[in-house]
């Protein structure tokens, strides 16, 4: 009972107020976030490692994040959200979720719901071509994550995808890294 009264709970955090008032970095529509031209959702689905993020209380007190990604039968997708609290091996928290593609021209536009009816954003804004990182947002830019496929990323690549957000209006100061095991 513990355990479904700490998932509602985290459920609630995630989407109670809504996506948008959790956040803790100041939003900025300028210039316009733009997406990745093309996501093939299949490539795209499977384990992701956070690599960093902006910090957000439904996150806080989280090391050793994973997002798991899997096709739904209605299409859409299941999302399981994974993290260890308070250290690499503290108790596992998780949360589970549906998104929905809302740009079926690239694919890269998606909403994401925890607690229904709330729906956030969830921009892929880069991506690798062989789908081994990628970097998501939103229109406000805040909220941001880097993801890898390994739960390590080499800093010269960490380095360039930073650069590149920056280029993109995003205020660096706020990303922080994210432990993994």
């Amino acid at each position: 009972m513990k355990s479904k009264t700490k998932y509602i709970s985290l459920a609630i955090l995630l989407f109670g107020s809504g996506f948008a008032s959790c956040a803790t970095v100041p939003a900025r529509e300028e210039p316009p976030l733009e997406v990745v031209a093309q996501v093939d959702t299949k490539k795209y689905l499977g384990k992701w490692y956070e690599i960093a993020r902006y910090p957000h209380s439904f996150e806080e007190n989280c090391y050793a994040v994973t997002a798991d990604y899997t096709l739904r039968d209605d299409g859409s997708i299941q999302v399981v959200n994974r993290c260890r609290e308070g250290g690499l091996n503290g108790e596992l928290r998780k949360a589970v979720g549906k998104a929905y593609v809302v740009d079926s021209k690239s694919n890269a536009k998606l909403e994401v719901t925890f607690f229904w009816p709330f729906y956030g954003d969830y921009w892929i804004i880069d991506l690798d071509e062989n789908y081994q990182y990628a970097v998501v947002s939103e229109p406000d830019r805040q909220y941001l994550w880097i993801l890898s496929r390994t739960p390590t990323m080499d800093p010269s690549l960490y380095q360039h995808l930073t650069a590149k957000l920056k280029s993109k209006g995003f205020d660096l100061s706020f990303l922080t890294k994210t432990p993994q095991k």
